[in-house]
């Protein structure tokens, strides 16, 4: 299965893994690059873009390149490897972006990790092949794919307002939205296609863009 895979997917896979080990063996490397707020606000830019191909040990680095290895061949299949790495960097920096809008006020919130560009990535996928069956380590059974990006951004929501276990959820939040709105961008014809799904899926986020400051005062 291996030999299949695009050659785009396979070199962002490599590039994580190359500057992930370095970030392992050196943590002033990794703090040099990692997303940090007050950083980024003070001119280090270059961090939203770096941070995404930081991880902070093996299980990160592992899920996050397994879900890119997935779901990358069927972006990359179907609207081409231009497009596929247009919504992988353009959710990496949707991510950063939506992180840096809301903890703005957090000077020391830092993250790292792919799961900005990977949940775009995941979005895309679930828009632009509906019929998807997903499944999750701790259910058994398949999940339609518009059903798990509903689930997976509502699931974001709560750990974001919570600020559940050592996770950017809005990072992941940032990603999703980014790839939900380049993959429509890229390819129009989804909104008559896939009408019914690109309403469910976009429903949340227009609510999540319009409420999401306000989440941290309920």
């Amino acid at each position: 299965m291996m030999n299949n895979i695009n050659q785009a997917v396979l070199l962002l896979i490599i590039a994580n893994v190359l500057v992930s080990m370095k970030g392992f063996k050196d943590y002033s490397f990794l703090d040099k690059y990692k997303f940090q707020v007050s950083r980024i606000l003070s001119g280090e830019k270059i961090r939203t873009l770096t941070s995404g191909f930081l991880h902070v040990d093996w299980m990160h680095l592992g899920f996050n390149m397994y879900a890119l290895y997935l779901f990358g061949d069927i972006v990359a299949a179907l609207l081409g490897t231009p497009n596929f790495l247009i919504i992988y960097f353009g959710s990496l920096l949707a991510g950063s972006l939506y992180s840096l809008q809301y903890h703005k006020n957090e000077p020391y919130y830092s993250a790292v990790g792919a799961s900005g560009a990977v949940s775009g990535i995941v979005y895309s996928s679930i828009l632009l092949y509906p019929g998807m069956e997903l499944f999750l380590f701790f259910i058994p059974i398949p999940i339609p794919g518009y059903i798990f990006g509903v689930g997976y951004l509502l699931y974001s929501i709560y750990g974001m307002k919570k600020q559940l276990g050592n996770v950017g959820h809005s990072a992941h939040l940032g990603g999703a939205m980014g790839g939900f709105a380049i993959t429509l961008l890229l390819n129009p014809s989804l909104f008559i296609t896939n009408k019914l799904l690109v309403i469910s899926l976009g429903i949340p986020i227009i609510l999540l863009l319009i409420f999401g400051d306000k989440l941290k005062d309920l």
